[in-house]
């Protein structure tokens, strides 16, 4: 049995002229202070403190799980109050984040500035605002949400490098409270200036938006259930072997500088995903996306050599990598409406991040339980696999009750 439709709660947001290239400002710049910033500073930290690396990622990476648990929370309140209030106010936080991160005296200290991150990530990254477009673009959502992650995915170009030039220049501590200064300026004024305050009211006689027995008739249901665990086993597949591709090409014989570039061409590769992911049909996107991410790992995994071969392969995953953020943006407001999304979308990410969050760590233990990386990428396209197989029973189970 279907799970119920909420679509008939939207009252569609018409978008504020320049919302959509705000949200493309705010966008790259909370990726690229928020995310992208630590991992360019971790050696000028590790070589400053004396803190073990692992140590300084192991913070950032637990700030992400309490983004993924903080984000179940942003999505009910981003439904009940809209976005404005919510997005300032997690804008702000992220500033004073980045400035206790910037005066940390200790290591424990430190791990607690990433927690309070952790919170802000929840309040103004990808999720919060993929709602925000799919209220205000209903049906036509699909370009909107590709051109906010296009512009997005150039934080790490712009912000990897300004922040390792900060650390050099004024040193690590300096550059993150320069980078939180770049946020409040930035961000701040732009959510202030085009977010909505609150949401257009139901049509009377029409049931609440944020209905508590509908949004748990449908978290609660086979298909959203399913749904998410598809998703999961295609983000620990793609992400863990794609974060941990620079062990995988040097064990298969790319040296150091190759490997890194092949790390850097997945980048490139998620830029091709996301101009492709329009281009294909809705209903087959699923299926689609899982399968080529089997194929790609599989590839990643069986392929000795050569390394050129290798890195092809990479971009393809990169790109499938792209494919599957505009499939989390896209999937619940396609299958349930935009009724509700916020509470629908944050729960239905919190275990995607959880995942993301753990794939950089993930992909060496893996390796050191398996005995290879290469093991530990087989283990990956069987993850990849498996949603691929689900994501088709599903596929088809949905086309016939459509006949």
């Amino acid at each position: 049995m279907p799970a119920p439709a909420v679509t008939r709660s939207l009252v569609a947001e018409g978008a504020p002229r320049g919302g959509l290239a705000a949200l493309c400002f705010t966008q790259t710049t909370g990726w690229g202070v928020l995310y992208y910033a630590l991992l360019a500073a971790v050696r000028p930290i590790s070589e400053d403190t004396g803190w073990d690396p692992a140590l300084v990622t192991g913070a950032f990476s637990a700030g992400l799980l309490v983004s993924a648990v903080a984000g179940i929370a942003v999505g009910r309140i981003l439904d009940r109050t809209g976005p404005r209030n919510l997005m300032i106010r997690g804008s702000v936080v992220g500033v004073l984040a980045l400035v206790l991160v910037g005066v940390a005296p200790n290591l424990p200290m430190f791990a607690a500035a990433w927690l309070l991150a952790g919170t802000a990530q929840a309040a103004v990254l990808y999720q919060p605002a993929f709602t925000v477009i799919s209220r205000w673009y209903g049906p036509a959502r699909v370009r909107p949400l590709t051109i906010l992650t296009l512009v997005a995915g150039f934080a790490s170009t712009v912000f990897a490098p300004l922040t390792a030039a900060l650390c050099a220049a004024f040193g690590w501590r300096a550059a993150f409270l320069v980078l939180a200064a770049v946020m409040g300026l930035i961000t701040v004024p732009l959510h202030a200036r085009y977010l909505n305050r609150t949401w257009v009211p139901n049509m009377p006689g029409a049931p609440a938006a944020d209905d508590r027995e509908v949004m748990r008739s449908v978290r609660r249901s086979g298909e959203f259930r399913g749904l998410q665990a598809v998703m999961v086993l295609l983000c620990l597949g793609l992400y863990t072997v794609t974060l941990n591709i620079i062990p995988v090409l040097m064990e298969k014989g790319a040296d150091y500088a190759t490997a890194a570039l092949g790390l850097g061409l997945v980048g490139a590769g998620q830029v091709g995903g996301r101009l492709f992911f329009a281009a294909i049909p809705s209903m087959a996107r699923l299926p689609v996306i899982t399968g080529t991410a089997t194929v790609t790992v599989l590839m990643l995994a069986a392929l000795p050599g050569p390394v050129p071969v290798l890195i092809a392969a990479g971009v393809l995953a990169g790109a499938v990598r792209g494919c599957q953020t505009l499939l989390q943006a896209t999937i619940v407001a396609d299958r349930w409406g935009a009724g509700g999304l916020g509470t629908l979308q944050g729960t239905f990410a919190a275990p995607l991040t959880a995942v993301t969050a753990l794939a950089p760590a993930a992909g060496p233990a893996m390796a050191a339980w398996l005995g290879s990386f290469t093991s530990m990428a087989y283990a990956t396209a069987a993850a990849t696999w498996l949603a691929a197989v689900i994501a088709v029973v599903t596929h088809l189970s949905r086309g016939s009750r459509v006949h």
